[in-house]
């Protein structure tokens, strides 16, 4: 992998964590605002799936997402959705980018 891949790699990465890791909002969270978040967020693994690049840690925070909202915590789940979202769109910012990167590495 050349050196301005793994860069791209590692901002990927880094926007992840800081995506996961930022407060939920103060206001308590709705049913409706889960419904809307994990919306987004399978639309994104979805489209990580057509890429043929979906990350098991994105169906686990889905699966998290769905057994909080389960247990009214909507809190939790509203915010592991978005966490599910933020991997969905860093494995498809993966996919695209690895799609022409190996052409850097081939031996010509």
């Amino acid at each position: 992998m050349s050196m301005s891949a793994k860069a791209n790699m590692v901002k990927a990465l880094g926007i992840v964590m800081l995506l996961a890791a930022s407060p939920v909002a103060l206001a308590a969270s709705s049913e409706a605002d889960f419904n809307a978040a994990y919306a987004a967020a399978e639309a994104a693994n979805k489209q990580a799936g057509s890429l043929r690049n979906q990350w098991t840690t994105t169906a686990a925070a889905l699966a998290a997402a769905k057994q909080a909202a389960a247990a009214g915590d909507f809190d939790r789940a509203v915010a592991a959705s978005k966490e599910a979202e933020a991997l969905a769109k860093a494995s498809i910012f993966q996919a695209t980018s690895e799609r022409e990167a190996w052409k850097a590495i081939e031996i010509r």
